[in-house]
């Protein structure tokens, strides 16, 4: 199911509900669904379930250097902000990051640091849906029209 069939599906339902309640129950699923962003990412899969890319081998690798996990910083509250209004619900990164997350989300070329190398990265998908994803959304929907 797609975005915009998840949205058609469930529009008809939430009209009949009040402006204020739209808003509360938006704001419920924005902090679910970034929590399962947050998730998702320091699992480091996309939104299909596959692994993302990992990072490329250096050449001149450190010995018993330990690399942590990617966007480890980037997953926090801090920089992953949710949006809620009666008419819909955003999840998005903020500032700087967002230009980060951009070219890993899409795959683009960046430098790796001011005054470095530009390089394309790969695709990680950072933020998306997951069918776990959908299938909360619409019962949390169905469980907020019910009470």
């Amino acid at each position: 199911m797609t975005v915009g069939q998840l949205d058609a599906e469930l529009s008809g339902l939430l009209e009949n509900l009040s402006p204020a309640a739209r808003k509360k129950l938006a704001s419920d699923m924005a902090r679910d669904l970034r929590r399962s962003q947050q998730q998702r990412i320091a699992a480091q899969k996309n939104p299909d379930g596959s692994v993302f890319n990992p990072r490329k081998p250096q050449i001149r690798e450190q010995s018993g250097r330990v690399r942590r996990a990617m966007f480890v910083k980037l997953r926090q509250a801090r920089w992953l902000k949710t949006e809620a209004t009666a008419d819909g619900v955003a999840v998005s990164f903020l500032d700087r990051v967002d230009r980060i997350a951009g070219v890993h989300q899409f795959g683009l070329r960046d430098q790796v640091r001011p005054g470095g190398p530009v390089v394309r990265y790969p695709a990680r998908q950072l933020l998306g849906f997951t069918d776990a994803d959908e299938k909360r959304i619409t019962d949390s929907v169905l469980a907020w029209l019910a009470s």
